[in-house]
């Protein structure tokens, strides 16, 4: 049988300063409420993972980052490598979010070697995919989602360094949200493409669900068929309220 534990991870985006450890600290305090078998992790901006990751030492949250360059180092200024943020004491990191995707233009291809990347230096890598407004629009979004998914994930992976984030980029930060039944199509290939081309291996693979998460809508997000859990943006940078998202596994 699958061993899947839900997830519920925060993308702090670029938000946050030192100020912000104490609305960190409201999370790790409160985090007994929710359900045991319920895995929590926090992405805050690089500038707070060493913070964020000693101040939750011992206890039931990860620490993540948001993004990672291909190459364990060099010559390339402003970027952070896998192993950088291991360093720092993170435990996982996004790859592929469409704010990458659009504003930096990465490709499927640059996303696959972050993701091995993270692998290399033992991250779980959270590989983003999902489909534009015109893209859904247009009836597109399953050929979007499946070759995203394709060309993002590495070969070889293995339930222990992959987590899968379905993220309709129409849905993120707008309030908008696809309907169960729309979720439960995509979360389906999803399912069945990452069977057919790992097997055995992929029925513990973690796919997320991210878009508009929030404490209002989650109970229904998380139950739809296929969720194993959210990826959260604004909602997951007050205390409370990310809380509320992860109780919604009660």
């Amino acid at each position: 049988m699958p061993s899947r534990r839900p997830l519920v991870a925060g993308n702090w985006k670029m938000h946050g300063l030192k100020a912000s450890v104490a609305q960190f600290e409201g999370i790790l305090r409160g985090c007994t409420r929710v359900r045991g078998d319920v895995d929590l992790m926090v992405c805050p901006p690089a500038t707070l993972i060493a913070a964020f990751a000693a101040a939750a030492e011992g206890s039931r949250v990860a620490i993540g980052g948001q993004d990672c360059h291909a190459e364990p180092s060099g010559a390339h200024t402003g970027d952070i490598s896998a192993e950088m943020l291991a360093d720092a004491g993170a435990r996982a990191v996004i790859v592929g979010h469409s704010e990458r995707r659009t504003y930096h233009r990465e490709t499927d291809a640059d996303v696959r070697g972050k993701a091995l990347a993270a692998r290399r230096a033992g991250l779980v890598a959270i590989v983003c995919i999902g489909e534009t407004q015109a893209e859904r629009a247009a009836g597109q979004t399953l050929a979007v989602v499946e070759r995203q998914l394709a060309g993002s994930v590495p070969d070889r992976a293995q339930p222990d360094h992959l987590v899968i984030a379905y993220e309709p980029v129409w849905a993120i930060g707008t309030g908008l949200t696809p309907t169960a039944t729309d979720i439960e199509e995509v979360h389906g290939m999803i399912r069945e493409r990452l069977a057919t081309r790992f097997g055995r291996p992929s029925e513990d693979m973690r796919v997320l669900y991210g878009g508009s998460v929030k404490s209002d809508n989650a109970r229904e997000l998380l139950a739809v068929g296929g969720v194993d859990g959210a990826l959260v943006g604004g909602a997951s940078l007050k205390a409370e309220e990310f809380l509320a998202i992860a109780t919604a596994y009660a």
